[in-house]
């Protein structure tokens, strides 16, 4: 259930394959691959794993005549795999190259990404940025136009901090940045449309890397156009860094009604788990009760109270069962995903917050009498002890869900 105070700014809904993106559709997850896209096997398999995490849009770089071979391949393999994914291609400098070179690839990919400060220098920006949305209008496909920070169009910075300059009371640089990176957005949109790309195929971004700046530039972009607007703070960073920047800057745009799509844009460590981008993304929007993707554990954090680590350890392996029965459960049980489980370490909070949640366990404290009451839908209904509570609660979890979720 969405809080009383949230209110969706209203937006054309954009269809990309199977997802539509704006509208009244759910705020779409995407997530990005940082394979080599002409090795189509590792590619698809990391598309894959990107997709049964949750993410319902997977962009691919598409930066070399290579990679731009393998684009169908790599579409056909998903498609043997059972995952029906819309594929996004993201374009830089060569776009318009690759696009006209490979009409496979152009046909195969669901959406284009293409940003305006990196499709061509001085008098090629124009003609170069136009053979892209060509060839959008020509496969009848929708495109995001995505200005960044790092790569906006130096020749409007400039011209726009030169009519800064001559004004009688200039305004500060940054703000003259952020109005650049607006104008670039929505001047390239138009163009886009004069072209004859459909209103109800432009999505926009304007991403940057620091959290005030990413919300003042969407609370300006918003009013001033009803595209859905993709959200993602660029360049965020590696671990809770990259989390917590990423979750101040969503949080407060999202609250706000903007944002329709999402991107966590963390740097994995190496070799580290490219779906944990994804999950962030599920759990910013299920925090603010957007959405719901899999049942939440609520947990106490653990004092002098709790000295032994069970209650730490049973939260971690519910958590973990939970996420690795969605996928199954997603079919099977309509609404499991806005079940909520307590596992609670204490006396103190634990029966309350039991009772609060769908099923709940209270765990003994130190010093406690070691039995551990389970309370469903607020009734206690069984006290546990031995050597198998964690298994014989994991068994209360399921058969709760069979029962109460059974379509």
């Amino acid at each position: 259930m969405q809080p009383a105070s949230y209110k969706r700014r209203k937006t054309v809904p954009v269809r990309v394959g199977n997802v539509t993106v704006g509208g009244e559709s759910p705020i779409v997850v995407q997530s990005m691959t940082n394979t080599d896209t002409a090795n189509t096997i590792e590619t698809a398999i990391q598309v894959s794993q990107l997709a049964k995490a949750g993410s319902e849009l997977v962009r691919i770089t598409v930066n070399t005549e290579e990679a731009a071979k393998e684009v169908v391949a790599i579409r056909e393999q998903l498609d043997k795999m059972n995952c029906d994914v819309p594929l996004v291609g993201d374009f830089h400098f060569n776009g318009h190259k690759l696009l006209e070179k490979y009409p496979d690839c152009a046909a195969a990919l669901a959406k284009y990404r293409i940003n305006p400060g990196n499709v061509g220098k001085g008098k090629k920006r124009d003609s170069q940025f136009a053979e892209m949305i060509e060839k959008a209008c020509q496969y009848d496909k929708p495109v995001r136009i995505g200005v960044n920070w790092g790569s906006l169009d130096q020749d409007l910075l400039a011209k726009m901090m030169d009519d800064n300059g001559r004004l009688a009371e200039p305004g500060e640089p940054t703000e003259v940045m952020h109005q650049a990176l607006i104008r670039s957005a929505l001047d390239s949109a138009a163009k886009a449309e004069d072209i004859g790309l459909r209103h109800d195929q432009i999505i926009l971004s304007c991403k940057m890397s620091h959290v005030q700046d990413l919300i003042k530039i969407y609370k300006d972009l918003a009013p001033r156009c009803d595209y859905p607007l993709h959200l993602g703070l660029t360049e965020a960073g590696m671990g809770s860094k990259g989390i917590v920047a990423s979750t101040a800057a969503l949080a407060v745009l999202l609250q706000e009604g903007i944002g329709d799509t999402i991107r966590i844009s963390l740097t994995p460590e190496p070799h580290g788990d490219r779906t944990k981008e994804v999950l962030v993304a599920q759990e910013i929007l299920q925090s603010l009760s957007l959405r719901s993707f899999t049942p939440q554990v609520i947990a106490c954090p653990g004092c002098g109270r709790t000295s032994s680590t069970y209650f730490q350890q049973l939260a971690q392996d519910i958590q973990s069962y939970l996420r690795h029965q969605m996928p199954v459960w997603r079919d099977q049980y309509h609404g499991v995903e806005d079940m909520s489980v307590a596992v609670m370490g204490c006396v103190v909070n634990g029966p309350g917050e039991s009772k609060h949640a769908n099923i709940g366990i209270s765990l003994p404290g130190t010093g406690e009498v070691p039995v551990a009451p389970v309370y469903v839908d607020g009734e206690k209904t069984v006290t546990l002890k031995g050597d198998f509570i964690a298994q014989e609660f994991q068994d209360i979890v399921k058969a709760y869900v069979e029962e109460k979720y059974r379509a």
